[in-house]
């Protein structure tokens, strides 16, 4: 990634600084680890504490930028004005940094642990954190990694060229798989301790090889040689792998015991108790997120069954959407709806219920992309069609069958519609990826969608529009993240420099 310019805020800003899910951690991610607390010990700490990022705020920024959310302006003034408005700064969202790169030091612990046995433990956390460290590449692009969480010895980290850091994702995830399927006799059982796979540990195979697919994928649209032969190796190398065949999901004893044993998803959405009806009581985030106009246009044109799980209708079965940075018609000026189709019931369902890592409909169609590309040998609309019934059943949608049949008619949409080009039958994957993932890792799918804007193609940035009266240095959406004034204040000597603007015209070496 490019160096870049950044003019410094106000040294104020560095004074008002502060990010509750970064202060109320007690140790630094780069103090060492007590050797007292063995890799079994820790290993769920470190898994439900990462996976509260991906479910809330990185859902959220990513959900909003894709235009899947809107703002219930009927009932609240000012909200998402930044998102909407698309107004960066080094304060927007600067907690995905804050939190992930703080979890990630949880698993380096792990891995580091200087007792023996904890071969299968430490392989996990390898591949869990190879997992969030792809999403810090994907959102910011070159981040400390070699020198990372390394306590006195490094105080203030380097930073690695992103390129490099992928490079050694795959190197990771390919030592931990050696690690699992070479685990000496005496190597520990990995049981409930483990929040993800309960230790499934084909299981953790399976997905370091998804995860592997994943990053291999996302930089599949580079076309230089030194790139394109080393995809072609290792895409050989996953020729006969297995692939996620279940969603993969967290759960470490969620419950209504009280709001910190929730899940973290349903803790944003709603309180612990319900009323004397038996029915939430409804958070202001939920209260607050509404159906897009532009979500809702897609999903009722198609009739798409998920749409009533997705979001609940006002009426009917079609859902109501707000245009994003709308005003209320009630109060004047405005067009929305007086009423939106809120959350449904397919993503908040309970306080104990299942988070998700990776879908099996996100392995499918990653699958699929591979195919259709020429990586690997299969059936790209076999996989594509699994993937939307995959899907349909996680969300608990009805109707499966019958869509698959019609949305195979449409391009863009659909694999199989008759006259689609490869860049369309592509487009559709990426489609179908962005309902199935939709409200459940929202920055998944921002980022396929940056990658799908790379020279234009598949053209998917032309059906998801701006919010209204957004203004931005290239009238899109910015490609990458800028880094936090926590950065700045701590690690001043090493963090690249950027302008605003450079959020929108630099990205990670993927786009390049």
């Amino acid at each position: 990634m490019k160096r870049i310019k950044f003019i410094l805020p106000l040294i104020a800003g560095f004074m008002l600084f502060s990010c509750s899910d970064y202060l109320d951690v007690n140790q630094s991610p780069d103090d060492p680890t007590s050797a007292s607390v063995t890799p079994d010990l820790s290993l769920a700490a470190a898994q439900s504490d990462s996976y509260r990022n991906l479910t809330r705020r990185m859902n959220e920024y990513g959900n909003v930028f894709m235009n899947n959310w809107g703002a219930n302006v009927n009932s609240f003034t000012g909200g998402y004005a930044e998102e909407f408005g698309i107004t960066l700064s080094n304060n927007f969202y600067d907690d995905i940094w804050d939190g992930v790169y703080r979890s990630t030091g949880l698993y380096s612990r792990i891995i580091n642990h200087p007792s023996s046995g904890y071969d299968n433990h430490k392989a996990i956390a390898k591949i869990c954190k190879a997992f969030y460290f792809q999403y810090l590449v994907d959102l910011y692009g070159d981040v400390p990694y070699s020198e990372a969480h390394q306590g006195v010895n490094s105080v203030t980290p380097a930073y690695d060229d992103d390129k490099a850091i992928y490079r050694d994702l795959v190197v990771q995830l390919e030592d931990a798989i050696s690690m699992i399927e070479n685990a000496p006799a005496t190597a520990k059982t990995v049981g409930a301790e483990d929040v993800i796979l309960g230790g499934d540990m084909n299981g953790w195979v399976k997905f370091a090889n998804t995860l592997k697919l994943r990053i291999l994928l996302r930089q599949s649209e580079l076309t230089d040689t030194e790139t394109t032969t080393y995809l072609a190796g290792e895409f050989a190398e996953l020729s006969s792998a297995s692939f996620v065949d279940q969603d993969v999901t967290i759960n470490p004893g969620y419950s209504s015991g009280s709001d910190s044993r929730q899940n973290p998803w349903m803790n944003l959405m709603v309180e612990l108790k319900k009323d004397s009806n038996g029915n939430f009581v409804e958070r202001n985030a939920f209260r607050f997120r509404r159906a897009s106009a532009y979500i809702a246009g897609q999903l009722n044109s198609t009739s798409d069954g998920r749409r009533t799980r997705l979001f609940k209708p006002v009426s009917g079965s079609n859902i109501t959407g707000v245009i994003q940075g709308d005003q209320s018609a009630l109060n004047g000026g405005g067009t929305a709806p007086a009423a939106i189709s809120s959350l449904g019931p397919g993503l908040v369902i309970d306080n104990a219920q299942d988070g998700y890592m990776m879908l099996k409909a996100e392995s499918l169609l990653l699958q699929a992309e591979a195919v259709h590309k020429g990586y690997l040998a299969g059936d790209a609309q076999a996989l594509f069609d699994e993937a939307i019934n995959a899907s349909f059943t996680q969300l608990g949608a009805t109707g499966a069958a019958a869509y698959i049949t019609s949305i195979n008619g449409a391009i863009g949409k659909g694999y199989g519609a008759a006259g689609a080009t490869p860049d369309q039958q592509l487009e559709a994957i990426f489609y179908q990826k962005s309902i199935a993932l939709n409200g459940i890792n929202g920055a998944e799918i921002f980022i396929e969608y940056t990658r799908a804007r790379k020279n234009g193609n598949p053209l998917i940035d032309e059906n998801i529009p701006m919010p209204l009266n957004s203004v931005t240095p290239t009238g899109n959406k910015p490609r990458r993240l800028m880094y936090p004034i926590s950065e700045y204040a701590s690690n001043s000597a090493n963090v690249p420099v950027q302008t605003i603007s450079d959020a929108y015209n630099t990205a990670p070496f993927w786009f390049e």
